[in-house]
């Protein structure tokens, strides 16, 4: 017999997602959507900050994650993340600082571990991964990902994987922890890129750092970027192009 642990928490909800009638599944990721849409339509220019629910107050890269966070906030960039504990506390804590921005959580109903943490000023809580990550991506400008999980992973090559397909234009993926990402970077040289799985040019879309500073300049020259590219476009007027203006009117971008 399964103990009451987590691994029970989790069966129970499996028993009930597999149990529910398909239709009533529809209604439930259409709630998801509609509810993330409704939430965020009117966030301005925001990056997103990935990293793992297990990271403690006391780990460097909590503190990392918070002062990135704050310096993000200072220049006028919304934070948006998870909405759990660990390097996403810390993020929406170093945004919730600044009254000058949203610090935005994310969150997804767990059986563990992801709580919702106390400082953020928009939240949504989800029911599937897939619909949550929609959310995470669709309003950011820019991704940073904190050292983290399975989880982390997953966001971390969902990014690269939206940035190569040309699913987001202009931007990079900021990865922060030297130390903890080398040997990833490594293996993705040595073998999807020895290998021709993927060119120079998505290897390059990487930016792998210590460097906060390093993170927050990127972070703007790639949202100048990608005003450029709709100019180019002649995307001016959509509303993703106005932010983005509005932004750099700010003296943000220059």
């Amino acid at each position: 017999m399964l103990k009451n642990t987590k691994a029970q928490a989790n069966s129970k909800r499996y028993i009930k997602d597999i149990g529910s009638k398909n239709g009533w599944s529809v209604f439930k990721i259409i709630s998801d959507f509609v509810g993330g849409f409704e939430e965020l339509d009117e966030l301005g220019v925001s990056v997103t900050i990935f990293g793992s629910a297990r990271t403690s107050e006391d780990d460097k890269y909590y503190k990392k994650a918070e002062l990135l966070s704050q310096k993000l906030a200072n220049r006028g960039l919304n934070v948006i993340t998870g909405g759990g504990p660990g390097i996403m506390e810390a993020a929406n804590k170093g945004a919730f600082s600044s009254d000058k921005v949203d610090s935005v959580g994310l969150n997804i109903e767990l059986s563990s571990e992801q709580n919702l943490n106390a400082y953020t000023t928009k939240n949504k809580r989800f029911d599937y991964f897939f619909s949550r990550k929609v959310m995470l991506v669709k309003y950011s400008m820019a991704y940073v990902i904190f050292p983290g999980g399975y989880g982390t992973l997953d966001e971390l090559f969902e990014s690269l994987t939206l940035a190569q397909t040309g699913k987001i234009l202009g931007t990079k993926v900021f990865i922060v922890g030297v130390e903890f990402y080398a040997p990833l970077l490594e293996f993705i040289k040595k073998s999807l890129l020895k290998e021709s799985m993927i060119t120079q040019e998505d290897l390059d879309m990487i930016v792998l750092t210590d460097d906060l500073d390093l993170v927050v300049s990127g972070v703007e020259e790639s949202i100048y970027a990608q005003k450029k590219l709709l100019e180019e476009q002649g995307l001016c007027s959509t509303e993703y192009y106005q932010r983005i203006e509005l932004f750099c009117d700010s003296g943000s971008c220059e």
